[in-house]
C-alpha cells in the first residue's frame, strides 16, 4: 500500500528528530525537567522511539501502532514544553512565545498522527 506524500513527511520529520537526539544530546538534556531522572539515557531512548516509530509509520502493518506511539509520545513530550515555560534555563534562549505557540502546535501534531488511524 502506498501512503499520502504527508504520511512520508511526517515519517521523515521524527526520523530526523530522533537522529538529532545522537548528534546534539546536550540541546534535549537542558530541556529535560529536573524531576526526570537519567537525563542522558532518556534523551537517547526518546530519539531511538522517533526513529523507530518514523520507520513504523511506513510500513502498512505498524502504521496504527506508530501512530498510536506517537500520539503518547507527544503527550509525555509536553511535560518538557510546560517545563520550558517554567524557567530562563530551560527556555534555551527561545522567546516565551514561541515557548506558548509550541503549546497548541504539539495538539496540531497530535491530530496529524491520529489522522492516520482513519486512513
Amino acid at each position: 500500500m502506498i501512503f499520502p506524500w504527508h504520511l512520508y513527511l511526517m515519517a521523515a520529520i521524527y526520523m530526523i528528530a530522533g537522529v538529532f537526539h545522537f548528534l546534539k544530546p546536550k540541546i534535549y538534556m537542558r530541556i529535560m525537567p529536573k524531576y526526570l531522572p537519567a537525563h542522558k539515557l532518556l534523551v537517547y531512548v526518546s530519539g531511538i522511539a522517533e526513529i523507530i516509530l518514523g520507520i513504523s509509520l511506513c510500513i502498512p502493518q505498524t502504521k496504527d501502532l506508530a501512530a498510536i506511539g506517537i500520539i503518547l509520545m507527544l503527550l509525555i513530550f509536553l511535560l518538557v514544553h510546560f517545563y520550558m515555560l517554567s524557567s530562563n534555563k530551560a527556555a534555551a534562549g527561545f522567546p516565551q512565545w514561541i515557548l506558548i505557540v509550541r503549546i497548541p502546535l504539539q495538539f496540531i501534531l497530535i491530530y496529524w498522527a491520529w489522522f492516520y488511524l482513519r486512513y
